[in-house]
């Protein structure tokens, strides 16, 4: 099987060049690039991103288009053109029209009862690429992106999302305000929406994200955690009160993890103070505390509370990371 020994010594030859120095990995890689195997393609371009050899970047951008006629035949499952668009990220290439191409791309391949898109991972890595062009205006830039919010993968979608967030201006911020108002989405892009708002307007925003804390269910969810990602005392004020009015056991557990995750003292003294007091939310301060990594201090204190106590020991037990 001489082809099969052809490729597996292709293989090894690569993997045998993260032993050299990076000059030195120059003229090997250039060839492996000009392979027919996406595979070897693939694993030349992540080594051309990992030893940072930027005088590659023409050689990278030829397999680039290579590898778009027909597709499904040439790189199935996209190994390729990914691991390409990732080096050409990594470098800032700055050539919109090779992300652009990479964004719109659909790769439908068969699989068992029908097609499977193949392309989700370069779409999302070419999105969030295209934001490093400095060609592009920022209103083009958002008009490219948003023609992608509708992308049939949820993960693109909300790639897409943080690649508007990266964007950092007030139109930005207004275009993710819009979409998490429409909701209809998935929470994992309702989330990435919230936490973008967030990140791009600061502690000023969480009045407007805290709105999406009231239904109780996943979107919410998402809304808690990104509140708390802004490690604040609004943040937690807004998590605390709307604790305060919850019933929902499930909803109160998450609120509880989103107050311990704000990092703030006061969170902190409030969950042992559940504790303390033997509140029926006991059990979910515990949980909400040890999963938040916790210093020594914090665990010695928490252990201290729960001394004594079956019910409480018990979900100290279950919780600590070391059980």
């Amino acid at each position: 099987m001489p082809g099969k020994r052809s490729f597996e010594d292709q293989l090894a030859a690569l993997d045998a060049l993260r032993q050299l120095a990076p000059e030195a990995c120059i003229d090997p890689l250039r060839k492996a690039l000009t392979h027919r195997s996406n595979f070897v393609v693939a694993k030349a371009a992540d080594l051309i991103r990992q030893f940072q050899l930027t005088q590659l970047i023409p050689e990278l951008l030829a397999p680039f288009d290579r590898f778009f006629e027909d597709p499904v035949k040439t790189d199935p499952q996209c190994w390729a053109k990914t691991a390409l668009s990732r080096a050409l990220a990594a470098f800032e290439h700055q050539d919109p029209a090779v992300f652009l191409r990479g964004m719109r791309h659909i790769q439908l391949e068969p699989v068992w009862g029908g097609t499977s898109d193949s392309a989700g991972t370069l779409r999302a890595t070419c999105a969030l690429a295209l934001v490093q062009c400095r060609s592009l205006t920022e209103g083009d830039l958002l008009a490219h992106l948003i023609e992608r919010l509708n992308d049939p993968d949820k993960v693109v979608r909300a790639e897409i999302v943080r690649a508007i967030e990266q964007i950092g201006s007030c139109s930005a911020s207004l275009l993710l305000r819009l979409r998490a108002v429409l909701g209809s989405d998935e929470p994992e892009v309702l989330g990435a929406c919230y936490s973008g708002i967030l990140r791009i307007e600061g502690v000023r925003a969480i009045p407007w994200v805290s709105r999406f804390l009231a239904s109780s269910d996943d979107p919410a969810a998402e809304a808690a955690l990104a509140i708390a990602g802004t490690h604040s005392s609004q943040g937690f004020e807004v998590l605390r009160e709307r604790f305060a009015r919850e019933a929902d056991p499930w909803y109160c557990s998450v609120l509880l993890s989103a107050i311990a995750l704000t990092r703030q003292d006061a969170a902190l003294e409030f969950l042992l103070e559940l504790v303390r007091t033997e509140s029926l939310h006991a059990d979910g301060a515990i949980e909400a505390i040890l999963r938040a990594m916790p210093s020594a201090d914090v665990t010695t204190r928490l252990e201290a509370l729960v001394t004594g106590n079956q019910r409480l020991s018990r979900a100290f037990a279950k919780a600590s990371p070391s059980k």
